[in-house]
């Protein structure tokens, strides 16, 4: 498997010193998964998605020892890391952590060993990880090591061929340890615990939703046993900082089958723990505008924003856009409401992601895209002012975000077109706003600036000249600035009255027509009338 320089260095180092340097956790995973994917049907593409981002080595020496040999690095924790910088400009590879074997006591606090010890062998220090697919080492080789596994390799299938046996021991990579079976569940598509999966949870309740995130990023099935774990351990989530239960949340939501997590963590009785008022949507029925439960519709509005690869405010706003509905509902069947849903929703969720601590952007978008996502859009009822009045609501910069989000709810609720004409429509007429032309308030000079430069009274004098000023203005932007137009206003006062009538006329015939081309060429790229 091909690794990064700066780790083959680090572990050359590490071995010409006399230790053993081993690459840990997710990086050997990702490493197999692509291989895996190389292997069998698996595209590039797919390949490509399982890069790893974080390359850490496992060691037996010592943090003192690995300081001596790697003098620019850093040691400031108590878990035996040392961060050893590297010259890479490559962030994945700048700083890259080395941890001595370690061995963990007791959790009582449910999150962090009570003490750490340094454990001898690299077997020792993988029976304290969580899951078997991150529980696995490979030994960082150099050129010569190299040569010896291929060997070594070369040997065991050839052995295998005159003993006219199969084995698929005979594929297996001597340089690689991997005691629980890891490379197994890989296979398999399974997210398994070590060992006793209570004794895990136990040990780290993050671990719980850990489960959840890992099954929603790599595409895996929980196993039986560790799921029966989890549902047994939920609770211990409470004793989880709100910080930690954000980090996981948002890594799952930013997954391919984060619809599929959430989905996971109401079944095995997570949700509760995270997002309470999420799982009062769980079997409340709907109107005749919706065929799924509430919490149905919110998952699979999240589903469409997955799919779009919406970013992590919009795909929240997805999930939570109805959360105010159990709430709100009145009666029940075919006719029943949700007045005010999108109020109450705005107002769950300031409490709900204030509650994990997220950043005041992300609660303040998420929150405004909720209170205002049941905008209106039938074309015989909106009008320009009626734009206006809602891009002044939810600010220009988030309009596309809104209607985004007014795609995931449509799609959640089993329609099978996100942009129907409607929308299309107020698209058309958002944008029709935002590039009018014809407004004399893009002009630099307003109609009480052009009165104290002539020292005149207000009149119709005032309207025609700014109207010469806007369409000259139209052809030549840069003509749009105090001193250009000043001296333009002094030179438009030297015309008659019929003269300065004539030049105003004409500039309006233009500005209607620049505005009628703007219009066409809108409604084309919404397929509007």
């Amino acid at each position: 498997m091909k690794l990064p320089e700066e780790v083959k260095i680090i572990g050359e180092t590490l071995s010409k010193a006399g230790f053993e340097a081993y690459l840990v956790g997710g990086c050997v995973r990702d490493l197999l998964l692509q291989e895996i994917l190389r292997q069998g049907s698996g595209s590039s593409a797919q390949s490509k998605s399982f890069e790893s981002r974080d390359w850490d080595i496992a060691t037996n020496a010592k943090p003192l020892e690995i300081q001596k040999l790697f003098p620019d690095s850093v040691y400031e924790n108590d878990f035996g890391t040392v961060g050893v910088k590297t010259n890479a400009t490559d962030l994945r590879v700048k700083v890259i952590e080395v941890t001595t074997y370690r061995k963990e006591g007791k959790y009582t606090d449910k999150r962090h060993p009570d003490e750490i010890t340094f454990a001898e062998t690299i077997e020792e220090d993988l029976s304290r990880r969580d899951f078997t697919v991150n529980a696995m080492a490979y030994k960082v080789l150099n050129d010569i090591d190299v040569q010896t596994v291929v060997s070594e390799k070369e040997k065991k299938i050839e052995q295998a061929k005159r003993s006219n046996k199969r084995s698929d021991r005979t594929s297996e990579a001597v340089d690689l340890v991997d005691p629980f079976d890891g490379q197994k569940d890989l296979k398999n598509k399974l997210i398994c615990a070590v060992g006793d999966p209570e004794e895990r949870f136990e040990e780290d309740a993050l671990r719980l939703l850990r489960a959840v995130r890992f099954s929603a990023q790599l595409g895996f099935s929980i196993e039986k046993k560790t799921r029966a774990a989890i549902q047994k351990k939920a609770s211990l989530l409470e004793f989880i900082s709100k910080e930690r239960i954000r980090d996981e949340v948002s890594k799952l939501l930013m997954t391919d089958h984060a619809h599929e997590g959430i989905n996971n963590l109401e079944e095995l009785g997570l949700l509760k723990y995270i997002f309470p008022e999420l799982n009062e949507g769980v079997g409340v029925g709907q109107n005749k505008h919706h065929i799924f439960s509430v919490f149905e519709h919110n998952v699979k509005s999240l589903e469409y924003a997955v799919k779009e690869r919406f970013p992590l405010d919009i795909r929240l706003a997805s999930l939570l856009h109805d959360v105010g509905k159990p709430r709100s509902k009145r009666g029940e069947g075919y006719n029943s409401t949700f007045y005010g849903h999108q109020v109450v929703g705005e107002r769950i969720a300031l409490k709900m992601l204030d509650n994990l601590r997220f950043s005041k952007d992300i609660i303040e978008k998420v929150a405004l895209l909720i209170r205002e996502h049941m905008f209106v859009y039938d074309p015989d009822t909106v009008t320009l002012s009626g734009v206006r009045r809602l891009i002044a609501r939810v600010g220009k910069e988030n309009v596309d975000d809104l209607i985004k989000l007014r795609e995931a709810d449509r799609i959640g609720s089993g329609v099978p077109k996100a942009q129907p004409y409607r929308l299309r429509y107020l698209q058309a007429m958002v944008e029709k706003v935002q590039k009018d032309p014809v407004h004399p308030k893009m002009l630099v000079v307003k109609g009480d600036e052009v009165m104290k430069i002539l020292n005149i009274p207000p009149g119709p004098k005032i309207g025609k000249i700014l109207s010469v000023l806007l369409e000259e203005v139209l052809d030549n932007p840069k003509l749009n600035t105090k001193t250009a137009l000043t001296k333009r206003v002094k030179e438009l006062n030297e015309f008659s009255e019929k003269e300065l009538e004539n030049m105003s006329r004409e500039a309006k015939k233009s500005a209607e027509h620049a505005q009628k081309r703007i219009d066409e060429e809108i409604k084309k790229k919404y397929s509007v009338q």
